[in-house]
């Protein structure tokens, strides 16, 4: 299979959260760059096309849409602010 991305991903293994609608789904990061995330879930039904990655440890959230989605594993691309810059770190009070 050929590998589309532009930038490699880091390999991680992260606890995260797919928030959205008042609702979170757990989630764990597999591997990380500044434009996407893959991650991995019980199953992708009932997951938005946009939702919020929230990874506590790093305290990052991120607005995200998804791309691809297998049976237990999403691709995700981050959404960029109008400047065209990543989005920074923020801190969500739950």
């Amino acid at each position: 299979m050929e590998d589309k991305r532009k930038l490699r991903r880091t390999r991680v293994l992260k606890a995260g959260m797919i928030s959205f609608g008042g609702a979170a789904i757990d989630c764990t990061v597999r591997n990380l760059t500044a434009s996407g995330a893959l991650l991995e879930v019980e199953s992708p039904l009932g997951i938005p096309h946009h939702f919020i990655l929230v990874i506590p440890s790093e305290d990052i959230s991120r607005s995200c849409r998804l791309i691809w989605a297998s049976e237990r594993r999403i691709g995700g691309r981050f959404d960029r602010t109008d400047d065209g810059a990543p989005k920074q770190k923020r801190r969500i009070v739950p």
